[in-house]
């Protein structure tokens, strides 16, 4: 029976793996997290309906070591803890050091990017370490490997997240956005790497099943991985929203204040801008977006553009960034996942992988 660690196993997205993994008899899940009240609910929420073994721990990423890890006897560490861009490679080493594998959901672009410098320790251990195992850059990269066989080259990649307003996201996930707002970054722009701004400019998408969405430019490792895994590309715009324009204008306003100077971040302002949107919950919807647009050419050098949309109904899209690390969990306790070494999350998942772990979630993907 493989002994799965989830760390923040009880927040917004590491309940949700928690949850996913729970229903295979074939693995013991630690609930994990500072708070040992906290996972012990969730254990119990979960041990309800569980057909693994379901156990809860208190243990917290700033503090944890290779000690702690052995003594839970985990073999696989799924760190579900943000953000992630203040964080260091210390829990993925004491995985190493405890020889359990490691995935995380890390959007940090530094932080995924420089996974890579544990490789030679992961591979002396025999274990897999990998990082950005989300809806970035692991769910992205399955969309567009998928696809790409239809073009020849692929010339300009646009593509986007925007949640329903239903998402309860948490004090540290909106302070991780708010913390990027206004904030320059470089991206893929006519073939050079060109400056940024976070939440700028205003991009509208119009979608049926999700009216018109307010969109702006965002950070994400991708913007490095991207242009390496995909070369021909000549153009990369990741773009994030929130449902309810009024928030997303707000968060436009505010880049604007951090670009000019006039505030260093808007991250202090989670706890307050999480407070009025928790009070406006009963505007927007419950589905959440993504799509992914590739305009290229394609086997005959013609014009060629496809859109890929997703759209998850019944605020089901808070599953979707835990999906990659379910599925990789999953194969590397069934044995079926070998590569080892650490690396960014690219080609470990694929879009079959995503679609079948997906199959009972209101989630519907259309092809354009």
């Amino acid at each position: 029976m493989t002994r799965i660690v989830v760390l923040g196993g009880y927040g917004v997205f590491g309940s949700r793996i928690a949850e996913r993994l729970a229903r295979d008899p074939a693995l013991r899940v630690i609930v994990a997290g500072r708070s040992l009240a906290s996972a012990e609910a969730k254990r119990d929420a979960l041990a309800a309906q569980a057909t693994a073994k379901i156990e809860a721990a208190a243990l917290d990423v700033m503090a944890i070591d290779a000690d702690t890890l052995r003594r839970l006897g985990g073999q696989i560490v799924i760190n579900a803890v943000g953000p992630y861009q203040a964080q260091d490679y210390r829990v993925a080493r004491a995985a190493i050091g405890a020889g359990a594998h490691y995935i995380d959901l890390a959007d940090a672009r530094a932080f995924v990017t420089g996974i890579a410098a544990l490789d030679a320790e992961a591979r002396s251990a025999g274990v897999l370490v990998t990082s950005g195992a989300s809806s970035v850059p692991a769910l992205a990269a399955a969309v567009i490997d998928d696809l790409a066989p239809r073009f020849e080259s692929l010339g300009t990649l646009t593509y986007a997240i925007s949640p329903g307003n239903s998402f309860d996201p948490g004090e540290a996930t909106v302070a991780s956005i708010l913390g990027a707002v206004g904030k320059p970054f470089t991206t893929l722009r006519d073939g050079v790497m060109a400056t940024a701004h976070g939440w700028q400019p205003l991009v509208t998408h119009r979608g049926a099943d999700t009216g018109t969405r307010w969109l702006g430019a965002c950070d994400v490792p991708d913007l490095d991985l991207f242009p390496i895994r995909y070369p021909t590309l000549r153009t990369q715009r990741f773009l994030a929203g929130v449902e309810v324009r009024l928030f997303h204008g707000g968060l436009w306003l505010l880049s604007w204040l951090v670009r000019a100077g006039l505030a260093p971040s808007v991250a202090p302002l989670a706890r307050p801008l999480l407070a009025l949107k928790r009070r406006l919950g009963f505007l927007g919807s419950d589905r959440g977006l993504m799509f992914i647009r590739i305009d290229g050419r394609d086997r005959n050098r013609e014009p060629l553009s496809v859109t890929w949309t997703l759209v998850a109904h019944q605020g089901h899209g808070p599953y979707i960034p835990g999906i990659p690390a379910v599925i990789i969990a999953r194969r590397l306790a069934a044995g079926l996942e070998t590569q080892r070494g650490a690396m960014p999350c690219l080609g470990l998942v694929t879009h079959a992988d995503f679609n079948r772990e997906v199959a009972d979630l209101d989630i519907r993907q259309n092809l354009a």
